[in-house]
């Protein structure tokens, strides 16, 4: 990026590679912000009817307005936003297979529906860092692979805790431990 012109939004550099481009990045910074949200929102609520599931429409809508202006914005510069649509296509395809674990009922699909919307966060975070982080306070002093496995390394440990707390996993008992034996 150092040698095209660029603009600065919020201390972050921008490549100006003319308003389709600059309108994508608009769109698919406000979608990435509601992804984050909503995502966080459906994590954090108990798994039933209404706040859960409503955050998880608005995630998945503002997923595939992601892959929508990553498709446009690698269409204008390939070369270096190529990396950003094969991000956010495995999101989408994760969401999309959590959403339809859920809606189908899938045998396990607690399980399924965890996993992948997780995943789904996952990579998403992993976009905003690939494509960030060398511009953020303290990122900008990790090794470029830190972005690619730092969210995964938080969140595949937190997926695992959730997945046994929403009984989706077994709970590992302790050694001599019986279902429903009294606890000491």
């Amino acid at each position: 990026m150092a040698d095209e012109p660029t603009v600065t939004v919020l201390g972050i550099r921008v490549p100006d590679a003319g308003p389709v481009f600059l309108a994508a990045v608009a769109a698919h910074v406000g979608a990435g912000l509601v992804a984050v949200i909503a995502g966080t929102l459906a994590a954090l609520s108990r798994k039933r009817r209404g706040r859960h599931p409503r955050a998880g429409t608005v995630f998945l809508t503002a997923v595939a307005v992601i892959v929508v202006t990553a498709t446009v914005m690698s269409a204008i510069r390939w070369q270096h936003n190529r990396h950003l649509l094969a991000v956010s296509t495995v999101t989408a395809v994760l969401a999309t297979v959590g959403w339809l674990a859920r809606r189908r009922r899938w045998r396990r699909w607690m399980l399924w529906h965890g996993i992948t919307m997780s995943g789904a966060f996952i990579a998403l975070l992993t976009g905003f860092y690939l494509d960030n982080g060398p511009q953020l306070p303290v990122w900008d002093r990790l090794p470029p692979l830190a972005f690619w496995f730092l969210p995964a390394a938080v969140g595949i440990p937190l997926t695992w805790w959730a997945l046994v707390r929403n009984h989706a996993l077994p709970c590992p008992r302790p050694e001599g431990r019986r279902a429903g034996a009294a606890r000491p």
